[in-house]
Formats: structure tokens, C-alpha cells, sequence
């Protein structure tokens, strides 16, 4: 299949990222033949991730680059041969050679949209040798990016609409896919901005950075450091911030040699590249004898040239007491020195922030604008897995059930519709389940539905019916272009922003329901009873 042309598509995942039991399977119905019998397979999870009634579905873009580039080359197959039986009929590898995805239909929830338990985010269906072997990098695609993007969701709720997040977990991820793919859908979970320059490149994502204390010890404050040839302040900022110094630390109540000369030699350099983007990195010595005094000489001095500092950053200590301070410095100082712009100078914080902290500093009167995040939103150390699942439903047409003495492994059987049903102010009542066959729930309708584990149906009759599985691709082809990741984080917040408070709270919220029609239930209950349907 045409793939080339993306240069993301073979980077996404490639046909031998899965397990050997789907080559061993392949053989199996191969040789059975089966290899081309239809089928159907649904993605899905059985629990919401972290304790919360909600997860984002997300990673649907990169499933489509995989599908669309999918396909065996020499190598991959003669590697297969190594590790299958080595009698195995050579025929079998022409057929793999030969396997695209061609034949395949996808039906997915859009990425940005709130997934619930049971409810696929992705229907599979095609020749059944090919939809098995997609299982393992199906889940892989799509499990982290959503358990990610649901991750980030949370933070954001915990943030509020106004703090700005940076993702800055590159360092901390999972190699170099997770680090690719933490940065793409925290972004879509409600981030801002990441510190990832490849999610930047390949993806769109809106990067972001400055420097780090290592820029800043690097500098002793013996430097030469000469106004730049091109644009920028042409006179010697050095100097014009060693005047300035003489006052604040007038101001502040500091001898002049106290703050580190290396340091402000720093600031200089950095101001002399970024005299539009200055933003100083204030703990690298001591924040009040060093960091602050040293950052607002340089400040100063470059506004007295016309430009104004963005920033500051703190990565230790107290960040929210240490915020509140150093914004009573700038007001104070704006007025010392009259200059109003240093009141609103952006406060940075950074230093292993999880969900307790976030909430903390993002406390009305926390003084903090933006929050730099990384172990916590990469490593979704609350829950490292999403434990996404992928069953077979329907073979031939006919429905397939997974029984088993666990009732929540219990699979759903045969093709299915799945709609959610809103109620008159458009917030959602819950999910439902139902045959492919059955006619389209309509707003108003009196619906009877199945509970999960009830003994009796109940009756809804929903103000709106929204239909929830979109037609991806169909027969190989794209069938309408895949929303921008933008536009996916778009609908991720609107999303959120209608679920309900009991559903969007993040401790111990009110579970979100996911019903089934009575016709559904009747399929289980006959499979359950070993009856053929």
C-alpha cells in the first residue's frame, strides 16, 4: 500500500513489533484454511485508568499510518522462517509476502473522545489471518497513547483552564517511541507545549524550553561577552546590568558582591541571544542572594533597551512559597523602579510535580503561571498500563464469545453499534451497546437497557443519541481526513467539559454506565446457556 509518501508511517510501528503467538496463530489458520475467513476483532479496555470514571481514546493516527504502510518485507519474513517450525510449507511465507491491508475496515471512536469500559475504540474487521496479526501493535499503538492522553487530561482538570503546562518527561520516558508518544498526546490531553523538539518536528506540537543550571555554572564571570552583529541590544548589557545590580541590591537590602558573578554573566549571554525571550533560571546558587537580585539587573538593563524579560523559573524548594515571595519582589520592584511590565513576568516551576503537588500550585493566590511536568505525566506512575484488550467477536458473520469463569473477561459477541445517549443540557447519560442490525436509537425514543449485572432492564429516553464509532477506513482506504492533532486536543476539552462533575471528579467519582440493548443481552444470555444464536 502507498506509504512511502509519509515519512512517519514505517517509524509508527512495523509488522514484526508483536508477539510470536500471532505468527504462530497465522500459521494455525493458515493452514487450516481459514486464512481468509472474515472476521471481526474490537479494541477496547475493562477499566477506567488511575481510579477515575473516564479515559481519552487517542493513537488512532498512528494506527492508520501502520495499517496503511503494513506490509512483510523479505527480511521480516525470513526471520519468521528462522523461528517457525522449519518444515513449515514454504507456501506459507508467499502468503505473507503477499499480505497487505488491503481488505481491511476500521470503525474507531475519534481521538479526543471520552472512551468508557466495554465501549471499542477500535472495530477490526477483514481476512482473519491479517486481523490477527495486527493485534499486538494495535494495542500497543493504542494503549499508551491513550492511557497518556487521559493522564494529562487529569492534570489539566487539577490545573485549571489558566495555568499553562509543559510536558518535560523526554529525559524520564520510556525509551524513545514512549518519549514520542508522551509528548504527542499529553499535548492532546491538554497540555501546552512540550520540550520534545522531535514531537515538535514530526507531530506539530508547540515546543518550548530555556536553559538549564547547567548553562549557568558553565559561566564564571570573567567572560567576554560582546553585543551581537545582528539584532539585539548593540551596547554593553554586561555593564548596563552591573549598574543596574548596584540598585536592586540597594532595593533588596543585599551587598553587591553577594549575588554570583558567574550567574549574572549567564543571564547576560542568555538575554544577548534571547533579549525577547529572557527568563532566568533562579536556584542554580541561592534564589534570594544570587537567583533574583542577579535576574533582575539583567532585566532591567534590558528594558531600559526596549525588550522584556518573559520569565523565571524555580526547579527546588517550596515552589508555591517560593512563587508567592518572588512576586511581592517584582511588584515591589516595578514600582521602585517604575516599570509596570516586571509585575506580570511569567513564574515558572518545575521539580518531580505529581497530582498533589499540581493541585497545591494551583491553588487560587499560587502566584505560579506555568508548571513544568515530566516523571508524572510519562510514566503515568498512578497506572503504567491501560490494560487494553482485543477479541475476536464475529467469524464468518457469526458471533464469538469469550467465556471463562471470570465474569469481566467475559467478552460482548458479535458486530456491533455503540451510541451514546445525552441528556437535554448535551451532557452524557451513559454508553450503549448494540447489534450492528439493530435500527438506530432516535432522541426521545423510551429505550429498555441492560446494566451492567443487572437482573432487570431499565428504561432511558435520551434528549440526544450521538453515534460513536466512525468509519476510518474502509477496504485499505482512508475514508475522510484524519482530524489534525490540534484539532483532537480541541475536542478532547470539549469533551470533558461536558461530562458530568460526579463523572469528572478524580476521587471517587460516580461510575459512568455502559448499557446494553435487550437484544445484545438476549445474544449473551444464549451463549452463556451454550446455545447457538
Amino acid at each position: 500500500m502507498a506509504a512511502e509518501q509519509d515519512p512517519e508511517a514505517r517509524a509508527a510501528a512495523r509488522p514484526l513489533l508483536t508477539d510470536l503467538y500471532q505468527a504462530t496463530m497465522a500459521l494455525g489458520y493458515w493452514r487450516a484454511g481459514r486464512a481468509r475467513d472474515a472476521a471481526e476483532f474490537e479494541l477496547f479496555f475493562r477499566r477506567c485508568p488511575f481510579g477515575g470514571a473516564f479515559a481519552l481514546a487517542a493513537g488512532l493516527r498512528d494506527c492508520v499510518r501502520f495499517l496503511r504502510a503494513f506490509r512483510l518485507r523479505d527480511a521480516d519474513v525470513q526471520f519468521l522462517a528462522s523461528v517457525l517450525p522449519p518444515d513449515t510449507d514454504p507456501a506459507f511465507f508467499e502468503h505473507l509476502r503477499a499480505l497487505d491491508c488491503s481488505e481491511v475496515t476500521v470503525r474507531a471512536l475519534p481521538e479526543g473522545s471520552l472512551a468508557f469500559p466495554g465501549v471499542p475504540l477500535l472495530q477490526v474487521s477483514g481476512p482473519l489471518l491479517v486481523v490477527q496479526l495486527l493485534e499486538t501493535p494495535l494495542l500497543c499503538l493504542v494503549s499508551y497513547a491513550s492511557l497518556v492522553a487521559t493522564n494529562a487530561a487529569r492534570l489539566r482538570l487539577i490545573a485549571g483552564p489558566e495555568k499553562r503546562l509543559l510536558e518535560m518527561g523526554l529525559r524520564r520516558a520510556q525509551g524513545p517511541d514512549g518519549g514520542l508518544t508522551a509528548s504527542t498526546y499529553s499535548y492532546l490531553g491538554g497540555f501546552d507545549s512540550s520540550s520534545n523538539v522531535l514531537a515538535g518536528q514530526l507531530r506539530g506540537v508547540p515546543v518550548a524550553g530555556t536553559l538549564a543550571h547547567s548553562f549557568v555554572t558553565s559561566f564564571s564571570g570573567s567572560e567576554m561577552l560582546a553585543p551581537a552583529a545582528g539584532e539585539g541590544p548593540g551596547v554593553d548589557l554586561a555593564a548596563k546590568a552591573q549598574v543596574w545590580l548596584e540598585q536592586v541590591c540597594a532595593h533588596l537590602g543585599l551587598g553587591v558582591q553577594e549575588p554570583h558573578p558567574g550567574e549574572r554573566a549567564a543571564f547576560v549571554a542568555y538575554a544577548l541571544a534571547f533579549p525577547r525571550a529572557f527568563q532566568g533560571l533562579l536556584d542554580t546558587y541561592s534564589v534570594w542572594r544570587s537567583g533574583l537580585p542577579n535576574f533582575l539587573a539583567v532585566a532591567l538593563a534590558l528594558g531600559e533597551l526596549g525588550y522584556r524579560a518573559v520569565g523565571v523559573r524555580l526547579d527546588s524548594g517550596d515552589l508555591l512559597q517560593q512563587a508567592q515571595e518572588i512576586r511581592k519582589v517584582f511588584r515591589a520592584a516595578a514600582a521602585q523602579f517604575q516599570v509596570p511590565w516586571l509585575e506580570s513576568v511569567l513564574i515558572v516551576v518545575s521539580n518531580n510535580i505529581d497530582e498533589e503537588a499540581l493541585a497545591r500550585l494551583a491553588q487560587e493566590g499560587s502566584e505560579v503561571n506555568v508548571i513544568g511536568i515530566g516523571t508524572s505525566v510519562v510514566t503515568c506512575p498512578q497506572q503504567p498500563s491501560l490494560g487494553g484488550v482485543y477479541k475476536l467477536v464475529a467469524v464468518g458473520g457469526q458471533p464469538r464469545m469469550k467465556l471463562t469463569e471470570d465474569p469481566e473477561k467475559q467478552t460482548l459477541p458479535g458486530s456491533k453499534a455503540a451510541f451514546r445517549l445525552l441528556g437535554s443540557d448535551g451532557s452524557p447519560l451513559m454508553d450503549m451497546l448494540q447489534l450492528a442490525e439493530e435500527p438506530v436509537p432516535q432522541a426521545g425514543q423510551e429505550l429498555r437497557v441492560w446494566p451492567p449485572g443487572a437482573q432487570e432492564p431499565c428504561t432511558v429516553r435520551p434528549a440526544q443519541v450521538e453515534p460513536l464509532l466512525r468509519l476510518c477506513l474502509q477496504q485499505g482506504q482512508l475514508c475522510e481526513p484524519l482530524p489534525s492533532l490540534a484539532e483532537s486536543r480541541a475536542l478532547a476539552q470539549l469533551s470533558l467539559s461536558r461530562l458530568s462533575p460526579e463523572h469528572r471528579r478524580l476521587r471517587s467519582p460516580a461510575q459512568y454506565q455502559v448499557v446494553l440493548s435487550e437484544r445484545l443481552q438476549a445474544l449473551v444470555n444464549s451463549l452463556c446457556a451454550g446455545q447457538s444464536p
